[in-house]
């Protein structure tokens, strides 16, 4: 058992706290990880405001980076010293979904079966099966993908990315969205999410590639990214302005990379 330090969510908009947690050591399957770096996303809040679920205390933070400290029985994926960015869930690799290479929609993904808990005993409910705003967490060992090659420490913080906000925005695209060549793309809210989601349009060969935000320099950012044309939405109606953009039509695929109501 590991006694460290970790971020907790005791209540609903309650004030998030530093406690001491209690992080048992890996079983089968498991991996135990020492976190390097955690982003802040807005998912955390969403935890804290209960807009998640309502299984309190929840241990926050999922955005990671780290390094495998210890691994339980049968673990082959990852070996002590890896460095690696934490997923969501762990794929089974077995179901229909694996066999056909599309793991995303895995039927049996899973997280660790241990749980870390409060001094008290009090069970902790990971964010996103993660919770690593904490010095240590405890993870299933295909939620651990390595890190190949050498990394400066400043650019772990960035790496953790690909394990949240690049794979949404990316995956909404290429997955979800399915964009093909020379098909057209909108991408309302060009914040990490929106502007990975620019990112993979680019990547996927759409031939338009429409950034929405009310932001000036995330536009200028998103253009760094592929985007084709921007629209600020406090200058412009941006229905009208991506209907002018794509000949009339609309685009093949809207991302909103926001989501409120006026999204």
């Amino acid at each position: 058992m590991h006694k460290v330090k970790g971020v907790v969510s005791k209540g609903k908009n309650q004030p998030v706290s530093v406690e001491t947690i209690l992080v048992p050591d890996p079983g089968p399957g498991e991996a135990l990880v020492d976190v390097l770096t955690c982003g802040v996303c807005q998912t955390d809040h969403h935890y804290v405001e209960g807009g998640v679920g309502d299984d309190y205390p929840f241990l926050l933070g999922h955005e990671s980076s780290g390094i495998v400290s210890a691994v339980g029985e049968g673990v082959t994926e990852v070996a002590v010293g890896d460095h690696v960015i934490l997923n969501w869930r762990a794929v089974c690799g077995q179901c229909r979904a694996c066999r056909r290479g599309e793991p995303w929609y895995c039927f049996a993904t899973h997280n660790a079966t241990q749980k870390m808990t409060l001094e008290d005993g009090t069970e902790l409910t990971p964010a996103l099966g993660i919770g690593s705003f904490a010095e240590k967490t405890l993870v299933a060992a295909g939620q651990c993908t390595k890190i190949e090659g050498e990394l400066q420490d400043h650019q772990y913080a960035a790496v953790g990315l690909l394990g949240c906000g690049v794979m949404a925005g990316i995956g909404a695209v290429l997955n979800t969205g399915a964009v093909k060549r020379g098909e057209s793309v909108a991408v309302i809210g060009c914040g990490g999410v929106g502007a990975a989601a620019i990112a993979g349009a680019a990547l996927a060969g759409a031939s338009t590639i429409i950034a929405v935000d009310l932001d000036d320099e995330k536009l200028a950012t998103a253009q760094k990214f592929g985007a084709t044309h921007t629209v600020n939405s406090r200058q412009q109606d941006p229905v009208e302005a991506i209907r002018a953009l794509t000949g009339g039509h609309g685009a093949d695929l809207v991302i909103d990379a926001v989501g409120i109501g006026p999204t």
